[in-house]
């Protein structure tokens, strides 16, 4: 099993930005890739970004140019810049960790982004 503990998140204006921090413990060897994916009232849970942990990383195209995900191997963390916020954005965002970019297997307990003025 894998735990992912999720941190940052909040209230920003419009054109703000915010961060978001997940580091991953227990079964670290299982996991290839880690991201995040939101949840917006009556809607889908989406992928917004992920990372394998060679670097390579996909985006929605609603956020490309304005957020940015990374990663630290050493700490089992990933960490998603979020600039140019707008009120679209806001949702319940997710950590999430897997074996490929495409099999998000664990699942954090999500942290609520609010971009309102």
């Amino acid at each position: 099993q894998v735990q992912l503990v999720e941190s940052g998140g909040g209230l920003a204006q419009p054109g703000g930005s915010l961060r978001l921090s997940c580091v991953a413990s227990g079964s670290i060897f299982s996991i290839n890739a880690m991201g995040w994916y939101r949840q917006a009232p009556g809607m889908q849970r989406e992928l917004v970004a992920i990372i394998s942990w060679g670097g390579s990383t996909n985006y929605a195209d609603s956020v490309k140019g304005r957020f940015t995900i990374s990663r630290d191997n050493a700490k089992n963390t990933v960490s998603l810049q979020m600039n140019s916020l707008k009120p679209e954005d806001t949702a319940v965002y997710y950590c999430s960790a897997g074996p490929s970019r495409a099999t998000p297997a664990y699942w954090g307990q999500g942290t609520q982004v609010t971009v309102s003025s």
